[in-house]
């Protein structure tokens, strides 16, 4: 058994210390917008924040994050308020197919947290989350839609 706190409700999950967060989120906790992706912290899509840092969870066991604050997607907005990087997202109609999205969100939801008026250097440095279906010119116009906001 561990002891999580995802979007701040703590939870007992039944799971081996070794289990990537990203299982125990999906398949314990039930919180499914966190995606899949590579399994190797490649690609992104199972980005989430670790004590508000943008971290793939795919390939962190569960033991490195007890104690620690995660936040999945799910608990990214305020209730019915979208985050502000989510609400760019609608606005500029950035997903396609949407595998990737939740974790390209939390990647820039990081980003803008340390750097909020990044430039496209920054947005360079830090987003190496992958789109297959390339909405990368409008993530990049978003993100600083979402930056000017």
């Amino acid at each position: 058994m561990a002891r999580l706190t995802i979007n701040g409700r703590s939870l007992e999950v039944n799971v081996n210390p070794n289990t990537p967060l990203l299982w125990a989120i999906r398949e314990q906790v039930g919180l499914t917008g966190t995606k899949y992706g590579c399994g190797v912290a490649q690609c992104g899509s199972c980005t989430v924040h670790v004590d508000g840092v943008a971290t793939r969870s795919c390939s962190i066991p569960v033991s490195a994050v007890v104690g620690k604050k995660i936040t999945t997607i799910e608990g990214l907005a305020t209730g019915a308020v979208l985050h502000k990087v989510q609400k760019a997202w609608l606005d500029h109609e950035v997903p396609q197919c949407g595998y990737c999205q939740a974790g390209m969100i939390m990647a820039v939801a990081a980003l803008l947290k340390d750097k909020p008026k990044p430039t496209d250097a920054d947005i360079d440095a830090r987003i190496t989350n992958i789109c297959r279906c390339g909405t990368f010119q409008q993530v990049r116009e978003a993100i600083h839609a979402a930056a000017r906001a």
